[in-house]
């Protein structure tokens, strides 16, 4: 399979390396300052790129009718247009805020846990992400995928870096250097406290969901996300 890495930074190289190594190979490499580029005959683009030139990448794999990945947080203000740009094009989109294996199940964990403690409003909740200093938005996209699920089964109706309100959920975002990506959510009351936790020990879990994720969406069509790619859910 033939590759476009839209995005060269550290996610791009560890992308490319495991790309090579199960056979494949990259035909193109674009920098976040790149828009003058053609895809040169790949079967699939991986975008990793930056908030501010991510939509620009995925609208231009789509209209050269190339299947597009993208795991780049910060621009899903947008995410409806490019969904409905993709469909509009006949053409193919997965997004994930996150492509590790393990995050995906713990996305179903919380999704699953949110439920249970639906019915128990004693219980307040709140989360943490940690990251690494060179990430560029907060909270992670992953973070928000996990606070509107609990917002969709809770009186919660919004997340908050600030002091919340009663209705919001308060996120503590944190940037510590070398910290690949640590995510927990936590229902606390006056007796006790449930928690849930996942941590990433290196950024290989995400570049191998990527390539993943690339190889089964090659010759599809639509927009799809993680829980197709795994089956889970």
């Amino acid at each position: 399979m033939k590759i476009a890495l839209l995005g060269y930074g550290r996610m791009g190289k560890s992308i490319e390396a495991i790309a090579v190594n199960r056979g494949h190979s990259i035909t193109l490499k674009v920098s976040d300052k790149d828009s003058d580029y053609d895809f040169k005959n790949a079967d699939v683009a991986i975008d990793f790129s930056i908030p501010s030139v991510a939509v620009y990448n995925i609208k231009k794999a789509l209209d050269a009718g190339i299947p597009v990945i993208s795991g780049t947080t910060g621009w899903l203000e947008h995410y409806d247009d490019i969904v409905t740009y993709c469909k509009d094009n006949d053409g193919t989109f997965l997004y994930a805020s996150n492509f590790s294996l393990g995050v995906n199940i713990f996305f179903e964990i919380n999704r699953r846990l949110s439920e249970l403690m639906s019915g128990f409003n004693e219980y307040s909740t709140e989360m943490v992400e940690i990251h690494h200093t060179q990430k560029l938005d907060a909270p992670s996209g992953t973070a928000i995928t996990l606070a509107e699920e609990v917002i969709k089964n809770s009186h919660y109706t919004n997340w908050t870096l600030e002091s919340p309100e009663p209705n919001e959920i308060f996120i503590d975002a944190k940037r510590i250097e070398n910290i690949p990506g640590t995510h927990e959510v936590t229902y606390n009351s006056e007796i006790d406290s449930i928690n849930i936790t996942h941590t990433a020990h290196s950024r290989q879990g995400f570049a191998m969901g990527a390539v993943i994720a690339a190889e089964w969406i090659k010759d599809k069509k639509g927009v799809f996300t993680m829980k197709d790619v795994l089956n889970i859910g």
